[in-house]
Parts: C-alpha cells; structure tokens; sequence
C-alpha cells in the first residue's frame, strides 16, 4: 500500500466515495432482483419442496400453518415464505403460549373452584 501524502488526500477519499456508490448501487441491484426472481411453486411443487405428502400439505394450509396464496382456486407458495417456513425451527408448545398470555392461572382458578368442593376436602 502506498503512502498518500495530504495534497492526495482530496482525491483519495473522491475515489473512495464513487467506489462506495458502486458497491452500493451493486448491493441494491441485487437485492432487487433477489426480491423479483422470488419463485411461484405449485401444490405438487411445494410438496416435494418442503418433503411432505401432498394431502399433508393440503391441511397444514387449511390450519394456516404455512403461508400460501391463494388467487382464484389455485394455491400457490413463495418458495422465499417456504424457505423461511423450513427455517423457522422450534414451535411454541402450548403451554408456552398459555403462559405468555397468562392464561393458565385463570384456567387452574376456575378449575380449582369447581372441584374443591365435595372429594374429601
């Protein structure tokens, strides 16, 4: 790497700058075409896609579990959305999702309520 001296030095981040712009413009071009390329898949394609049987499929989506779209009476499915889908990982559990809503207490505090009463207490 060469020294620049400091009458260099206006120039130098000049050509830094247009660099940056080019890297940027190439980022957002390809972020762009990531976004319009984002395929369309089939009922038959998603299924071999995500490695389930096509009546599989076909319930997951009637219990929204998988993002789907729907014009007309066809479904189609954003391989980017299934992508995602297959990446999602761990479920909540029920519980979990009780207890985030804290709704567990009020069910035990109706339940306990109901039962105390009559079984040798």
């Amino acid at each position: 790497m060469n020294k620049i001296t400091f009458e260099e030095l206006p120039e130098m981040v000049g050509r830094l700058f247009a660099k940056l712009e080019k890297i940027e413009a190439l980022l957002k071009g390809q972020k762009a075409n990531e976004q319009d390329t984002d395929e369309m898949l089939t009922v038959d394609q998603a299924a071999v896609f995500l490695d389930l049987a096509v009546p599989t499929l076909y319930s997951k989506v009637s219990r929204r579990e998988i993002p789907v779209c729907k014009p007309g009476k066809r479904l189609y499915f954003s391989k980017s959305e299934l992508t995602e889908y297959k990446k999602g990982g761990r479920h909540q559990t029920v519980n979990q999702m009780l207890d985030e809503y804290q709704v567990i207490p009020k069910v035990l505090k109706r339940r306990s309520k109901r039962f105390s009463g009559g079984y040798g207490r």
